[in-house]
């Protein structure tokens, strides 16, 4: 016989504060949200951000309980001064626990193509870019880091396909 019983909704205080408990040792993931954005010509935009090496998609981490797409919103509001639509999700990447960073869900979203005075008005809003550059694909693949390149390469093909894609660790999983 066990000496406690497990707590019920029919006791709201101690059914939540068990909920609770539970939730807190739960793992909590880190989530980048990403936007695949094209100008008329079909080249993407890459970002250079100041605060780490190398060229990005445009976007940014998630803050604690926001949407992965609200975060991809926000991200192009704050940096670019963009405003746009998300079309759909075109990649989840689960990316392994690496250096002192845990595990991580990274999803690149639809955004579209700018016409072509957004495009080249764009310039970046705040001090987290350097420089924000309409590439093809070959040269983006060319600046990118690996991990940023096969998540890429993946939302590409999603765009093809018609159909998101799941990677884990940038390589497809399914």
């Amino acid at each position: 016989m066990r000496l406690t019983e497990t707590p019920t909704p029919a006791d709201p205080e101690a059914w939540n504060a068990y909920l609770a408990e539970g939730n807190a040792k739960q793992a909590r993931k880190r989530v980048a949200a990403d936007v695949l954005l094209r100008d008329p010509v079909g080249r993407v935009l890459l970002v250079n951000p100041t605060y780490k090496p190398g060229w990005d998609l445009p976007g940014g981490m998630a803050e604690a309980n926001e949407p992965p797409e609200d975060a991809a919103r926000r991200e192009l509001i704050e940096e670019l001064g963009l405003h746009i639509v998300l079309r759909g999700l075109l990649v989840v990447d689960w990316v392994a626990p690496h250096g002192p960073w845990d595990d991580q869900l990274a999803f690149i979203f639809d955004g579209g193509t700018l016409d072509q005075d957004q495009a080249d008005r764009l310039r970046p809003r705040d001090d987290e870019l350097s420089e924000a550059a309409f590439v093809s694909a070959d040269e983006a693949a060319a600046r990118l880091r690996d991990r940023i390149r096969h998540r890429l390469e993946g939302a590409l093909r999603a765009l093809d396909t018609g159909r998101p894609l799941y990677l884990r660790d940038g390589a497809p999983a399914l």
